[in-house]
């Protein structure tokens, strides 16, 4: 059903990367997990993204600042947000530049499917 639509993670912890591929994968989803935003926007799967989950708190570039780049690039694709600590400034953000979410870890795994099913429903 989402064959050729790519769920892409970008986290530090490979734990957390690892779990929300292995759960993308299961249900079905092409996923693609990244250490870093860097990582991401160096790929080819970038540009194929059709749903991307970071997490907002991460060395060298975080979250935000990656919101930003694919904004200002005009290829940002509906993104989810996790984090372990949220602030409500910090989601107000997000949410204003198009965020669809900001989950708070440990994450909600059925929110977190409802949320992606959501983003892959959207025309790219």
């Amino acid at each position: 059903m989402f064959k050729n639509r790519i769920v892409s993670i970008v986290d530090d912890d490979e734990s957390v990367r690892s779990s929300i591929e292995d759960l993308m994968s299961a249900l079905g989803f092409t996923a693609r997990a990244f250490e870093s935003a860097e990582e991401f926007l160096n790929s080819p799967d970038c540009h194929r993204t059709a749903c991307l989950i970071s997490d907002l708190q991460m060395p060298g570039t975080n979250g935000q600042d990656l919101q930003n780049r694919l904004l200002a690039a005009g290829r940002a694709p509906p993104m989810i947000f996790i984090t372990a600590f949220p602030e409500k400034n910090t989601r107000e953000r997000v949410m204003a530049k198009g965020a669809l979410a900001l989950l708070e870890k440990p994450i909600d795994c059925q929110m977190l499917v409802g949320l992606v099913e959501k983003a892959m429903a959207v025309p790219h």
